[in-house]
C-alpha cells in the first residue's frame, strides 16, 4: 500500500522585496505542522475633509494599500526527536526568532529591517515580515532546560494577498472521501473513537500505512473511513472452508485466486481446497 508523505511547513527567509529567497538564508521545515492558520485583511480608511456630518454625507475613502496579516502556532518537543536530538529546546526556536531580528537595509545600510520570510505549506503561501513573536517554554528537564515550546508568531504584508490557483480545482479523483486532520496531542486511538470507529482502529491504521498510532503529527491527515471492513474480511476468509459453494461466491473479488489451508472438524481433518480463479 503506497503511503502518502505529510507535507511539512517550511519558513524561508527573503530578500527586502519579499519575493526572491535569499541565497544563504534560513530555509528549514518546521517540527509540527500548525493547527490553523488565521489570515486577517484590513484597509487603511481616511475620512475626506468638508461634507455635512450631521447629515451623514461625509462618506468614506480607502487610500493607500491595504494589509494582510497571518497568525500561527508553531510547536517544538526536543523529546519527540528522531534524529539530531538536542537537550534544549530553545536550540530549536532560535531558528524561527531569527527573523525578529533587524539587519542593515540592502538599499540604505543607515537603515535596519527585519529579514524576509515566506510561510510555505503546500499551497498555501505567505510572504512578508514578522510583526510580533511570543515564546512559551515548558516541559523542563531536572537541569532547569526546557524541553518543548510554542510560539505564536504573527506576520505581515503592506497589500492584500490573494491566493492564486494555477489548476481549476476540481475533484475528478473518484469515490473521493474527506480527510480528517490531527490535532496536536491526538492518537489513532482517540481520532477513531471520537467518530465513532473506535473497534477498528487497527484497520484504519493498516488502511493509511500508519506506523505508530499513538503519537500523530498535528495536521496529518487520516482517511477514518478507510479499513472499515478489517475485521469482517477476516472472518470471511475464514469462514469460507466451512461452506466452501456459497462463501467463496460471496466473499471475493472477481479476479481473486483463493486457497484455504486445512481446518479440524472433530477428530477428522478436511482436505485442502482447491485454488480457484474466481471471475
Amino acid at each position: 500500500m503506497t503511503e502518502t508523505a505529510l507535507k511539512k511547513a517550511k519558513l524561508i527567509e527573503l530578500k527586502e522585496d519579499l519575493v526572491t529567497e535569499l541565497p544563504g538564508g534560513k530555509n528549514f521545515d518546521v517540527q509540527f505542522n500548525p493547527d490553523s492558520l488565521k489570515v486577517t485583511y484590513a484597509n487603511e480608511i481616511k475620512q475626506p475633509e468638508g461634507g455635512n456630518q450631521a447629515a451623514g454625507t461625509t462618506g468614506r475613502q480607502f487610500v493607500g494599500t491595504g494589509t494582510t496579516k497571518l497568525a500561527l502556532t508553531l510547536w517544538f518537543d526536543v523529546s519527540a526527536m528522531t534524529e539530531n536530538a538536542v537537550n534544549d529546546v530553545r536550540r530549536l526556536t532560535k531558528e524561527v526568532t531569527h527573523f525578529m531580528n533587524p539587519k542593515p537595509s540592502e538599499q540604505d545600510a543607515s537603515k535596519s529591517l527585519p529579514p524576509g520570510l515566506r510561510f510555505s505549506w503546500g499551497s498555501f503561501i505567505f510572504d512578508g515580515v514578522v510583526e510580533g513573536l511570543e515564546e512559551t517554554l515548558e516541559f523542563f528537564s531536572p537541569e532547569g532546560k526546557p524541553l518543548r515550546a510554542s510560539i505564536a508568531l504573527t506576520m505581515s504584508q503592506q497589500k492584500i494577498l490573494v491566493a492564486q490557483f494555477k489548476d481549476s480545482g476540481a475533484v475528478t479523483r473518484a469515490g473521493a472521501r474527506p480527510f480528517a486532520s490531527a490535532k496536536q496531542g491526538d492518537s489513532l486511538q482517540s481520532m477513531a473513537a471520537d467518530s465513532g470507529k473506535g473497534d477498528n482502529w487497527q484497520g484504519i491504521a493498516e488502511a493509511n500505512g500508519i506506523e505508530d498510532p499513538l503519537r500523530m503529527d498535528a495536521g496529518q491527515f487520516v482517511d477514518l473511513n478507510a479499513g472499515a471492513s478489517f475485521g469482517v474480511s477476516a472472518g470471511a476468509s475464514f469462514g469460507a472452508s466451512a461452506s466452501f459453494g456459497v462463501s467463496a461466491e460471496a466473499g471475493f473479488g472477481a479476479s481473486a485466486t483463493v486457497s484455504a489451508p486445512a481446518i479440524s472438524l472433530g477428530a477428522v481433518a478436511a482436505p485442502p481446497l482447491p485454488k480457484l480463479g474466481l471471475n
